[in-house]
C-alpha cells in the first residue's frame, strides 16, 4: 500500500521590491542629470550599460520573483519598466533605425507618449498600495509629460522639467527601496512608506 503524497514544500523568497525599486532609481537617475541639462550630452551613453544590466535586465529578473510571489502590481511594474530601458538602450545604440534624423524625435515623442499613459493607469493602481509608491509614480508620469512635450513640441525646456522631475521619482524610489532594506535588516519598521494595500 502506497504513501498518501506530500504537498511540496517551497522555501520562503525574499522580496524582490528593493532591487527592482533601486534598479528603477539609479537608472533614471543618471539619465535625468542629462535630461535636466546638469551634465553635457556628450557623456550620456554612460547611460546605456546601466539601463541594460541594471534598469532592463535586474528589474525584469525582480519582476518575475514579483509573479512567483503572486503580486501582479509589482510584476507588471517592475518588468515593464525593465523592458523600458532595454527599448531605451536598444534604440539609443542603433542610430541606423532612425533613416530620417528628422522624424526621430517625434519616433521618441510617440514611444514616451505610450510610456505616459502606462504609467497614467499604474499611478492610479498604486494609489492602493502605499504612499511612498504613489510619490514615486506621480513624479514619474510629470516627468514622462514633460519629456513627451519635449520631443513632439521640440521644447527643450520642458525636457528639462522632465528631468528634474525625473530626478525626483529617482530619488522617491531610492527612498522606498531603502526602507525595504533598511526595515528588513533591522527587523523591525524605521523607515515608512505608508499603510500596505498589497504585498508591497
Amino acid at each position: 500500500m502506497t504513501s498518501p503524497a506530500t504537498a511540496p514544500t517551497f522555501r520562503p523568497i525574499a522580496d524582490p521590491g528593493p532591487l527592482g525599486l533601486a534598479a528603477f532609481a539609479l537608472t533614471t537617475f543618471v539619465l535625468s542629470v542629462f535630461n535636466a541639462g546638469l551634465v553635457d550630452a556628450s557623456a550620456e551613453p554612460v547611460v546605456f550599460g546601466v539601463a541594460l544590466f541594471y534598469g532592463g535586465l535586474a528589474q525584469l529578473l525582480a519582476g518575475v520573483i514579483e509573479y512567483f510571489k503572486n503580486n501582479l502590481f509589482g510584476g507588471l511594474a517592475f518588468c515593464s519598466y525593465g523592458a523600458f530601458w532595454m527599448a531605451f538602450w536598444y534604440l539609443s545604440t542603433h542610430p541606423e533605425l532612425f533613416a530620417d534624423t528628422t522624424h526621430k524625435a517625434t519616433g521618441v515623442g510617440i514611444f514616451l507618449l505610450a510610456w505616459t499613459i502606462f504609467t497614467a493607469y499604474m499611478l492610479v493602481a498604486v494609489s492602493k498600495v502605499n504612499w511612498g509608491l504613489t510619490v514615486t509614480f506621480a513624479v514619474l508620469f510629470i516627468a514622462f509629460v514633460g519629456l513627451t512635450i519635449g520631443d513632439l513640441a521640440g521644447l527643450e525646456a520642458a525636457t528639462r522639467v522632465g528631468g528634474w522631475f525625473g530626478l525626483a521619482a529617482a530619488f522617491s524610489a531610492w527612498y522606498c527601496s531603502f526602507a525595504g532594506v533598511l526595515n528588513f535588516t533591522s527587523g523591525k519598521t524605521v523607515l515608512s512608506v505608508g499603510p500596505k494595500g498589497s504585498s508591497h
